[in-house]
């Protein structure tokens, strides 16, 4: 016995551009690109700034250990901007969890009630209107099959 094979479903044509969508997405292609170009270029410059960095350093008359003073407080520098940094992230995680335990959590506790509610009304109308319902109507399938049955009714 073979199985019956599902209908293949194609998938819906992508939705028609308009002519402004098509050069909206070709300007931000072109920006995209013109972004990346940027960046390597830095990238570049960079690489041949510390290629010419590392010559000159290496020369035999160049005063080493005052470069290395002053990229020591170019690292005690950063490494304050970082801690200031980290001050504002921990800042803004105490922010979220504030908001969490006092906006949200009273919000899913409205929702949980809502559901409860739902929840009674359904049964409420379930056990008040939907089951005398369907004993009505089993009653009456009932009385049409005696009906039925005693001939006054055709089937």
């Amino acid at each position: 016995m073979a199985l019956p094979q599902p209908e293949q479903q194609t998938p819906p044509p992508p939705p028609q551009l308009t002519p402004e969508q098509i050069a909206e997405l070709r300007e931000q292609e072109r920006k995209q690109k013109q972004i990346m170009a940027g960046i390597i270029a830095v990238v570049v410059l960079l690489v041949a700034l510390l290629g010419i960095a590392i010559y000159f350093l290496l020369q035999p008359t160049t005063p080493t250990d005052k470069i290395r003073d002053v990229f020591i407080i170019v690292v005690a520098l950063e490494t304050l901007v970082i801690g200031v940094a980290l001050i504002v992230l921990v800042i803004q995680l105490a922010s979220l969890i504030n908001l969490l335990q006092n906006e949200v959590r009273p919000i899913l506790q409205a929702t949980s009630e809502t559901v409860n509610t739902l929840r009674g009304t359904a049964e409420f109308l379930g056990e008040n209107f939907v089951e005398p319902v369907i004993k009505l109507n089993g009653y009456l399938a009932g009385l049409k099959r005696m009906l039925e049955l005693l001939g006054v009714k055709p089937k």
